[in-house]
């Protein structure tokens, strides 16, 4: 039996923390674009306390939107671990 390799949460965190914080760019930069009003409801919605825009709004969703990558990586990386050591018995 092969035995697989432990998911590493840091580079796991830094991965998605970046990617969302990416992604999180590419939305504003599309609400500006196209002035979608449904882009700024979204973004509203899934960051508390986000109006659109402001210096202060902008820096919250980038912060919130990496440590959501880390939230992720927090939680998923130990689940994925368990489960592969289980179904390896």
């Amino acid at each position: 039996m092969t035995t697989s390799p432990q998911l590493s949460i840091v580079p796991i965190g830094m991965s998605l923390g970046i990617f969302f914080v990416v992604t999180y760019l590419l939305c504003i930069l599309y609400g500006f674009a196209a002035s979608a009003e449904s882009m700024h409801q979204l973004i509203s919605m899934l960051i508390p306390g986000f109006t659109w825009i402001s210096w202060g709004s902008f820096f919250l969703g980038f912060v919130l939107s990496f440590a959501y990558g880390w939230y992720v990586a927090i939680v998923f990386a130990p689940l994925y671990n368990l489960f592969v050591a289980r179904n390896q018995k």
